[in-house]
């Protein structure tokens, strides 16, 4: 027995020792991953800077971007000697992340790189528009070494030009946006786990398909209530019902857990072995300003919001804005669920530079005495952020996404973005929802519009009920609002929805099928709210007829509700009016009276005016029956029977005729449906100038008319006489022989220039018909020998060159004609000069 214990307790040892190892395997294997990123880390940022400056065109930057004033200086000896400090009294810790080149190659202080900017959108005045908009409007570039700072920072502008940037930069712009919105915002470098850093959402469910939580209200006890019957069945076999039943389910819960499990555990990430180190930078928002109840922190990536204490976040080395930087002194074991962010308290946060607006930690008393004697020091100022004011226009703030699409993958789920115009039929978004993780079962899709002339807002249709599903801004013609259908086809299952307020029928559902209609309204004057039509079958006879109203589908019954209309009796008031068109009858039940639980009810049977023989017949007791509340009440005379019948056969036409027009109201809709998604026709803003062509001729037009305009007034300034007054010298006191002479002289030099504009007019004439003609002489000689290509040539060039001679020729015989009238307008103007109208007055 003691060699048997001796031999168990030996493979006892040899097993330890063979787990051990195995650890000690899986540690160095991480290990050695660890040390060989590292390692390339170097060389990543190196590629990194090269490929940076030769991407970005620095020609146009600001001389802000390529050197650093005198205070940026000293902001960055300031920033050594403290890292200095730092590194002495933490040399475990990782290095900060201080000055990182910029796109230039110059070093600036991470605090001057956020640049505060209020943007004149109104959707970036909240944290939420501005984060969905930075997620939106860059592309997300993974950083070159996962498990360091990136050595290069660009500014928020050029990130913004080039829409392109890591986490770094994102959050630089995301920050400069809140910061200019008013929220207390700052930049974040810490750690996070894999899909945060890496943008994976491929197991995130999707925000749209997020239901949610409906906040039930507690039914209320009536305090006095009806008492249930009395319960004569067996307890006994309700009980063990009851705990089978209990079985069933547990079991279900069971196998519907254990299921649960396996799915998990398959959609469960392979483990990291980078889990802790990856570096990641993201917003912190403090509560105070705008009203931000609580701290919480933004993923510039996805726009997503978590809570100070989520998991994702691992540990934070250090934060800023643009006024100071802060070094995160608190212990990260469990991740940031125990950080504090009293950014005044010195114990838990580290700050650079004094004087920032975080308040200190309350000193004792004593020590407080103490610190009134000595002289407090004056502290550093932040420099002003080198970078240029944020400009967004309104094409690339409504374009947003890069090339105006973008996708996003989520679990199960597939959301596309585009810009507003992108698309022909005015699609923004497009959410695909997959019934496996695969995404290769389609289970439904879900479109957003914006724009479109038929003002449908939103589509959904599920792929396994075939059900589509449309929905309207206000405004369309009909005042449809949803429209709920398999097929377009009419008489077949579907639900209208309308903006009851825009018609005039009050008209709110219309639900229909091939076998009824009902109808539902609200604010009418005669108080309907509900009809429900039921049809029959079309006879063969019908089926062939032309008109729309003949052919129409046969009514057997009309059932209309009505509200309580205080100003008529409840035993006079309609509550409900069935007109039952094949058996000829009609039925009314009036609202209950107060204190009773019965009401009133009457039935009319409706018969010919005349019989068989042509008597007219006459109203009988027999033809209404009537059941009155109230026994000590008479019953109606006949006459008061017989008009009431009489007005209800001709309300029951009116009903018909209402139905008829709800059958066609259908089929017009549907008529204008089709017409509008075969046109998908999109509607521009007046203010939108760039895609409106009406306002934009408009415009083109008023420009083209101001330059005229100003082209008049520069021609009107110009002198005509100068050149000849400054050739006589003193003109103060001109005399009449002087100013004949400068009269002669300009009409001389008009004169000459009119015959050298028609000189020079015959001459390109005369050229274009020689060389026309020594290429027709030339085209004899070699017409025997010439290939297709020298023929098509030669005729397009005599096709050219008549085309300019016979334009010569127009623009010399129109010369010729307005010649002598430019001569005689331009004396008549010479006349009428203020300077020599008193000396050629007798000349005129």
């Amino acid at each position: 027995m003691e060699v048997l214990r001796e031999d168990g307790e030996e493979e006892e040892e040899e097993k330890k020792a063979f787990v051990m190892s195995d650890e000690l395997e899986d540690l160095e294997e991480k290990e050695t991953i660890v040390h060989l990123q590292i390692g390339l880390a170097h060389l990543n940022h190196t590629i990194f800077i090269i490929c940076l400056c030769f991407s970005i065109d620095t020609s146009q930057l600001p001389a802000s971007y390529k050197m650093n004033s005198a205070k940026e200086q000293m902001l960055l000896q300031l920033a050594d000697n403290f890292h200095r400090q730092y590194a002495h009294l933490c040399p475990d810790r990782e290095p900060l992340f201080l000055h990182p080149l910029n796109e230039c190659g110059v070093e600036k202080f991470v605090s001057t790189t956020v640049r505060p900017t209020l943007q004149p959108y109104p959707e970036l005045y909240n944290w939420d528009g501005c984060a969905q908009f930075v997620s939106d409007y860059l592309t997300m570039e993974p950083l070159p070494s996962p498990i360091t700072p990136p050595s290069c920072l660009p500014s928020p502008t050029t990130t913004l030009k080039y829409q392109q940037g890591n986490c770094f930069g994102f959050s630089v712009v995301l920050c400069s946006l809140l910061i200019g919105a008013g929220y207390d915002a700052y930049c974040v470098n810490g750690y996070a786990t894999r899909e945060i850093c890496m943008m994976d959402e491929t197991r995130e469910v999707c925000p749209l398909l997020k239901k949610s939580k409906e906040v039930r209200s507690p039914e209320k006890v009536k305090k006095y209530a009806v008492k249930p019957p009395r319960d004569l069945r067996s307890k006994f076999e309700l009980q063990q019902a009851a705990k089978k039943e209990a079985e069933i389910e547990a079991a279900e819960e069971k196998k519907q857990k254990e299921e649960e499990d396996k799915l998990m555990e398959s959609e469960k990430p392979k483990p990291d072995p980078l889990y802790g180190l990856r570096v990641h930078a993201w917003v912190l928002i403090l509560s105070g300003k705008r009203e931000v109840p609580e701290s919480f922190f933004i993923d510039p990536f996805t726009a997503n919001s978590y809570s100070t204490t989520d998991d994702c976040f691992l540990g934070i080395e250090s934060v800023w804005n643009h006024k100071n930087y802060w070094v995160n002194m608190q212990d990260c074991w469990n991740g940031c669920k125990e950080l504090t962010f009293d950014l005044g308290d010195p114990v838990r946060w580290e700050f650079m530079l004094l004087g920032t607006d975080k308040p200190l930690l309350l000193l004792p008393e004593e020590e407080e005495e103490d610190a009134h004697l000595m002289d407090t020091p004056k502290g550093f100022d932040m420099p002003a952020s080198w970078v240029e004011p944020i400009h967004i226009s309104r094409k690339e703030f409504e374009t947003r996404c890069p090339q105006g699409k973008k996708v996003i993958q989520y679990k199960k789920a597939k959301l596309e973005k585009w810009a507003p115009y992108l698309n022909s039929n005015g699609l923004v978004k497009r959410l695909t929802h997959y019934e496996d993780l695969e995404c290769t079962r389609v289970l439904e899709v879900k479109e957003w519009f914006k724009n479109r002339e038929d003002m449908m807002s939103m589509r959904q249709v599920n792929k396994k009920t075939e059900v589509t599903t449309e929905y309207f801004s206000p405004g369309h013609v009909q005042g449809l609002k949803a429209h709920i259908y398999k097929t377009m086809e009419s008489e077949t299952e579907r639900t209208m929805e309308f903006y009851s307020e825009t018609r005039v029928d009050g008209l709110q559902k219309r639900v229909e099928n091939a076998q009824e209609m009902m109808e539902y309204f609200e604010g009418r004057s005669d108080f309907l709210h509900y009809r429900h039509t039921t049809f029959g079958k079309r006879t063969k006879k019908a089926q062939t007829l032309v008109n729309s109203e003949l052919n129409a589908r046969p009514i057997v019954q009309i059932k209309e509700q009505f509200h309580r209309n205080p100003e008529k009796p409840a035993d006079e008031d309609v509550a409900e009016r069935i007109f039952m068109i094949l058996e000829e009858r009609i039925m009314l039940t009036y609202h209950c009276k107060d204190d009773y639980i019965t009401a009133s009810k009457k039935e009319f049977i409706k018969q010919k005016d005349v019989d068989n023989k042509g008597n007219k017949i006459i109203m009988t007791s027999d033809m209404c029956i009537s059941y009155q509340v109230g026994s000590s009440e008479k019953n109606k005379k006949l006459l008061h029977l017989y008009e009431m019948m009489l007005k209800l056969m001709e309300a029951e036409k009116q009903s018909k005729h209402q139905v008829w027009e709800s059958k066609t109201e259908v089929l017009e809709i549907l008529k204008i449906r089709e017409e509008e998604a075969a046109a998908s026709k999109l509607t521009v803003s007046m203010y939108d100038t760039e895609r409106n062509e009406k306002s934009k001729q408009q415009r083109e037009t008023m420009e083209r008319l101001m330059q005229e305009e100003r082209q008049r007034q520069v021609e009107q300034d110009l002198d005509y006489l100068a050149p000849f007054l400054i050739q006589m010298g003193s003109t103060e006191k001109m005399s009449k022989w002087q100013a004949l002479r400068l009269k002669e002289d300009c009409l001389n030099d008009f004169k000459h220039r009119l015959i050298d504009k028609a000189n020079l007019i015959q001459a390109r004439f005369e050229k274009e018909t020689q060389e026309l003609q020594k290429k027709q002489q030339w085209y004899q000689q070699n017409q025997l020998s010439m290939t297709l290509e020298d023929e098509d040539a030669y005729l397009t060039y005599c096709s050219d060159a008549m085309f300019r001679i016979r334009i010569l020729e127009i623009r010399l015989n129109r010369h010729k004609e307005m010649a002598p009238q430019k001569y005689i307008e331009l004396e008549e103007k010479l006349c009428k000069d203020p300077r020599l109208a008193e000396y050629l007055k007798f000349y005129v």
